[in-house]
C-alpha cells in the first residue's frame, strides 16, 4: 500500500528492528497478505489499521495493478518471491504504528524517495520494485 498524507506526502515505514525480514529498512507504507477468502483491498485496510492505525475503508484504497517479483534480502539471506497487489491512496487520519511492526514513519515528496530507494542498503529490496509500479497511481492521488 502507498498513501499521503494531507500534505501529498508518500507516508513510509521503517521497519522494527525485531521483524524477521528486512528489519530497520524503510519501505512503503505498509505491506500485508491476505486471509484465505479476503479480498485484497479487505486486507489492505486490515493491515493499514494493524501496523500503522490509518483508518482507509477498502472503497478508498485505488487499485494499482500487481507486481511479481523476486528479490533477496541480504542481510538474513531470505528472498521474497511475491505476488502483490497495489493499492494507493490518502491517509485521513495520523499513523500510530504499532512498535512491533513499525520503528518509524516519515512523510516523503515524491522526489526525495528517489534517496531512499538509490541506497540498497537503506530500503526494503522490494520498495523500489513497487514503488516503481505504483507510481502511475499514486501521482493522480497526488494531484487530487
Amino acid at each position: 500500500m502507498f498513501l499521503l498524507d494531507r500534505s501529498d506526502r508518500l507516508l513510509v515505514q521503517c521497519r522494527a528492528a525485531g521483524k524477521y525480514h528486512s528489519a530497520g529498512l524503510w519501505s512503503n507504507t505498509c505491506c500485508g497478505h491476505p486471509r484465505p477468502d479476503e479480498r485484497p483491498d479487505v486486507a489492505a485496510s486490515r493491515r493499514l489499521a494493524a501496523e500503522l492505525g490509518l483508518v482507509v475503508a477498502p472503497d478508498d484504497l485505488v487499485a494499482a495493478g500487481t507486481v511479481t517479483y523476486e528479490v533477496a534480502d541480504p542481510a538474513s539471506g531470505l528472498v521474497e518471491r511475491e505476488y502483490d497487489h497495489l493499492f494507493v491512496g490518502r491517509a485521513t487520519n495520523e499513523p500510530h504504528p504499532d512498535p512491533a511492526e513499525v520503528a518509524e514513519v516519515a512523510g516523503l515528496s515524491l522526489g526525495e524517495l528517489s534517496a531512499i530507494t538509490m541506497d540498497p542498503s537503506g530500503c526494503t529490496a522490494w520498495f523500489p520494485i513497487v514503488l516503481r509500479a505504483a507510481m502511475p497511481a499514486l501521482l493522480p492521488v497526488a494531484r487530487a
